[in-house]
């Protein structure tokens, strides 16, 4: 079993930035795909950020590509999102992820989340 938990949400305004945490514990981290999503107020939860573990490849939905960037610390278990720039339109639950099936954006394919932590950017 994998244990997920954010942490770094808050309320920002727009043009500002947050680092979000996600600190994972439990089967081999470094066997896992690491991913953050969010969702919106009456919006399908969305793909973010992704690093896999087998070749560090990152990848990024198009409206984060340039302003957001994922990383991770193999040594403190932790997977960080810096996110820049932030404008209204981030304002949503983010979520930390693992896997360690194939690499995909779809969330519902993802096996191990944490709890979510709210990101509110004020215009």
């Amino acid at each position: 079993q994998v244990q997920v938990v954010e942490s770094g949400g808050g309320l920002v305004q727009a043009g500002g930035s947050l680092r979000l945490s996600c600190a994972v514990s439990g089967r081999t981290y470094n066997n896992y795909h690491m991913g953050w999503f969010r969702q919106a107020p009456g919006k399908e939860r969305e793909f973010v950020a992704a690093r896999r573990w087998n070749d560090a490849n990152t990848y990024y939905a198009d409206s984060v590509k340039g302003r957001f960037t994922i990383s991770r610390d193999n040594a403190k278990n932790t997977v960080y999102l810096q996110m820049n720039s932030l404008g209204p339109e981030d304002t949503a639950v983010y979520y930390c992820a693992a896997d360690s099936a194939r690499f995909t954006y779809d969330w519902e394919k993802w096996d191990f989340w944490g709890q979510g932590t709210q990101v509110t950017v004020s215009s």
